[in-house]
Parts: structure tokens; sequence; C-alpha cells
């Protein structure tokens, strides 16, 4: 690596450390994308069943107000698959009526077998999301893995996606993923990690890090049980320091703080639940002991 490109990604590593952000602290916290330093925010907006949803106006209403939120509060990566019904399309409809393809990260998956299939299913995703060029793709769940990995090689190099990833969501099939992240082809992997799912921070994360590979971090309420483990109990007096003012905030602070983290992507059909995960991307991340202290409270209760 040039002396120039390691003292950029040293400054943005140091900013995402835990860092308060320079002049404005209501800016989202950035983590540079280790294949090209490009920044993006620790929070995301996942789509998977909460955007899929029927095509009436009253149906999509609350989600046309989730993207504008979701945007007017500085996020960027929005991820979605065509395993989720609806939802590419959805979303795609929503992005272009609020004008914001210029201002997002869209993300999708290809989730079929075979090379001829798996192009017109992402052909298929482009027309969904209404988007020339995919900023980011990833094989869904490692379905026919190779085969689509030499696909989107060749559709990276024709400039149709800029990033190309893996993705699982369980951590019986991070041997796996392992295995194809040494490959050294990849720009992102994205895989599950929470206060309740903490096996990916033994290989997955460290491994991430070394490859100079992303991390987007999906499950991060490992679909709501963290919020059932929470019901009634209340946040730690020193959470405030950090910060948190709520249960969400706290497992999303917890996840943006690893270092190997470069987004977390939760899903939420409420816009008043999207200003709150963003309140985590901002001010100051938990360090490694306060990491720890996170943890042990969460097993306490």
């Amino acid at each position: 690596m040039d002396p120039g490109r390691r003292a950029a990604l040293g400054a943005l590593a140091a900013l995402a450390a835990g860092s308060v952000m320079p002049d404005d602290t209501k800016q989202l916290i950035p983590r540079p994308v280790p294949s090209t330093l490009e920044p993006l925010p620790v929070i995301g907006i996942g789509t998977w069943q909460t955007f899929d949803v029927g095509a009436g106006a009253a149906e999509r209403a609350l989600l046309r107000e989730v993207l504008k939120a979701f945007a007017a509060g500085g996020g960027r990566v929005v991820d979605s698959s065509p395993m989720y019904g609806a939802a590419e399309s959805v979303a795609g409809d929503l992005i272009a009526e609020l004008g914001l393809r210029e201002r997002l990260f869209i993300a999708t998956k290809v989730w079929t077998s075979g090379r001829d299939a798996g192009m017109r299913q992402m052909e298929e995703s482009f027309r969904r999301l209404k988007v020339q060029k995919m900023d980011l793709m990833q094989v869904h769940n490692l379905v026919d893995v190779s085969t689509h990995t030499k696909t989107l090689l060749e559709w990276k190099q024709r400039q149709r996606v800029r990033y190309i990833g893996i993705t699982h969501y369980t951590s019986s099939a991070y041997a796996e993923v392992e295995r194809w992240l040494k490959t050294k082809q990849y720009d992102f992997v994205q895989i599950n990690y929470s206060l309740g799912e903490r096996d990916a921070e033994k290989n997955i994360l460290p491994l991430a890090r070394g490859l100079g590979v992303a991390v987007i971090v999906n499950r991060p309420f490992a679909e709501g049980a963290l919020f059932r483990r929470v019901k009634g109990k209340s946040l730690p007096p020193w959470a405030a320091e950090l910060g948190i003012a709520s249960w969400a905030q706290f497992f999303l602070k917890w996840i943006a703080s690893h270092p190997a983290v470069t987004c977390a992507i939760p899903g939420t059909g409420k816009p008043e639940h999207v200003l709150d995960n963003l309140a985590a991307g901002r001010g100051r991340l938990p360090d490694e002991a306060q990491r720890r202290s996170m943890a042990q409270y969460f097993d306490s209760l």
C-alpha cells in the first residue's frame, strides 16, 4: 500500500475508532471501504420483510417516510435481495420518487443457480431498483457462489457493478465463508453479528479486517430476540456517557464499534425507529473496555 493511501486509511480509521466527529457531531461516523477508501456511514438499512409490501400508496406511505428520514439523517447503504419478495421493487420505486439515487449506496444480491439464471435475476434487480450501475452485488448465502463470482468479476470489470461480495446469516456457514474470503476476490462480506450472535468475531471479522474486506452486519437485533431479552429492563446508568438513549442504540453502537465493521443494516418500517437507529451512528463509539462492559451487562440480564 502506498504511503498516501495508508495515511488516508489511517485517518478514516481514527475517526471511526470512537472519536467525536470533527466540527459536526450530527454527522454519521464514516467507515472506509478498504479496497477504495470510500467512506460509508456506519448505520444503513435492510429491507427484508419490512419492504415486502404491495403497490398501493397507503401500503408504501410509511416506507416512503422511512427512506426520506434515512437519507435526511445521513444514511446511505440500502440493502435488498430478490429473496425479499417485493422489497427490491418497493425500494426502487420509492428511491426514484424521492430523487435519492445519487445520495444512496444501493446493494442487492443474486440468489439462484446457474450462470444464465443468475444474469437474468441480476438484470431484473437492476430494473426493479432502477439503477444503471449497482453499487454492490452480493452472492446471497453462497448460492452457486463459484458461478456467480465469475460473472460478478466480469461485470465489475465492465463497470456494471462497483463492488462485489458474499453473504450469509448463520454461523454454520462460516467455514465456507472463510474459504471464499481467502480467495481474495471480494470487496464486501455480509454476515450476522450482534450481542446475541457473536461467533463472527472469532474468525470472520479478524479475517475480513486482515484481508481488507468491508463488513456489512445483518441481523443486528437477532430478529428481535435482543429486544425480547431486555424488555422491561433499564439501560445501564453509564450508557448516557456514550450518548446511548435506547436499547437499539446500545445494540448498534456495540456492533459499529468493532474495528472490522463497516456498516450495520437494521431493518424497520417505522420512521421513528430509523431516527433512533441512525442516532447510534453519531457521536462517540465505545472503546474495547466499554464494549466488554456492554456485553457483560447484556449477559447479566
